[in-house]
């Protein structure tokens, strides 16, 4: 009798396991379900099904559809403080500057104040001046430990300070510096010259974020000869395979335009000659520079706004030769556009 009934028991045991298995299958189906739904739910208004938008200022959840207040008194997570501007935020913020690359260690170490001061303003003693200048010296030693990170510390140096000097944004400067940390990682530096490959990063950075310099603006505030940085940037862009396009004469006419303050009027009417000499293909093979400031000159003249040849020539850097010859390829392509 034993021996016959254990395995209908076992049978019975496997069964009510597979039966159990199934219902926690069904029940975690049923669950998924039910939180899909309920997400659904809470991205639709119940009263319409229009669209929730969150007002993060009110702390509220609004359908944008029919006005009703499906959520308020949400968690604010931002600062428990208001400031009203910069100086007021910097004052009140208790975190650090965010990360970038236009800094060796991206900006994630301490920095020791030159002033020997403590937190309430007070003069330090003697003893703690003392302390103080030798924990200085050995964090600067500790923030550049090797010749890789001394190398890159001088370059991010160097952008910095042509970047500043040529008025370039900040995100070309950022451009700059991530183009040389790869030129850095694939060891394109020996032979050549920290100055000469951050002036060519430099240049890169400002082509590719349409703020173009001429390279003679660029030698200017550079280290290095003209020649250098051209031979330099073409090695730089064929082994990073950079897609740097063809710099546009248009993206030069804000900054003439301005140098020589004219008005928006001719700044457009700059901007139209250089788009027809494009139609008559007049500007291939001439420098972009050259067409711009022949544009300006040009359009101030169309407008009938007082600027000189020489005027334009200090603005663009560029020989008033260059411009006469020009402007005079500009209003023949008008003039042919006009006829046609």
């Amino acid at each position: 009798m034993t021996n016959a009934s254990t395995p209908t028991r076992v049978r019975r045991s496997e069964q009510e396991t597979g039966d159990q298995e199934s219902d926690r299958q069904r029940q975690h189906q049923n669950q998924q379900e039910d939180e899909h739904e309920h997400e659904a739910s809470d991205l639709v208004c119940p009263e319409c099904t229009g669209q929730l938008v969150v007002d993060d200022e009110h702390g509220e959840t609004v359908c944008d559809d029919c006005g009703l207040v499906v959520d308020e008194k949400s968690v604010d997570r931002g600062p428990e403080w208001r400031a009203f501007d910069a100086a007021e935020k910097n004052k009140k913020s208790r975190v650090g500057a965010p990360t970038t690359n236009t800094m060796h260690d991206k900006g994630l170490s301490t920095n020791i104040d030159w002033r020997n001061k403590d937190a309430y303003g007070n003069s330090l003693g003697s003893r703690q001046r003392e302390k103080m200048q030798r924990l200085r010296k050995w964090n600067e030693r500790f923030r550049t430990r090797d010749s890789k990170e001394r190398n890159l510390k001088q370059a991010l140096g160097e952008i910095d300070r042509m970047a500043s000097a040529l008025g370039l944004p900040t995100n070309v400067r950022e451009t700059a510096s991530v183009i040389y940390r790869r030129a850095l990682n694939e060891d394109l530096l020996p032979g050549r010259s920290i100055e000469g490959v951050s002036t060519a990063c430099v240049y890169a950075a400002a082509r590719q974020a349409g703020v173009p310099r001429s390279l003679d603006e660029i030698a200017d505030v550079s280290r290095v000869e003209k020649n250098e940085i051209a031979r330099t940037y073409r090695y730089v862009v064929r082994e990073l395979g950079l897609e740097v396009q063809p710099a546009d004469p248009e993206s030069y006419v804000p900054r003439f335009a301005s140098g020589l303050e004219l008005s928006d009027e001719a700044e457009h009417r700059a901007r139209s000659l250089l788009q027809n000499a494009k139609e008559k293909g007049v500007h291939s093979g001439k420098s972009p520079v050259g067409l711009a400031a022949a544009a300006v000159y040009a359009a101030a003249l169309l407008t009938n706004e007082k600027t000189t040849q020489a005027a334009v020539s200090d603005v663009a850097d560029i020989s008033e030769v260059t411009i006469r010859n020009r402007y005079h390829e500009l209003l023949e392509a008008e003039e042919t556009i006009g006829v046609a």
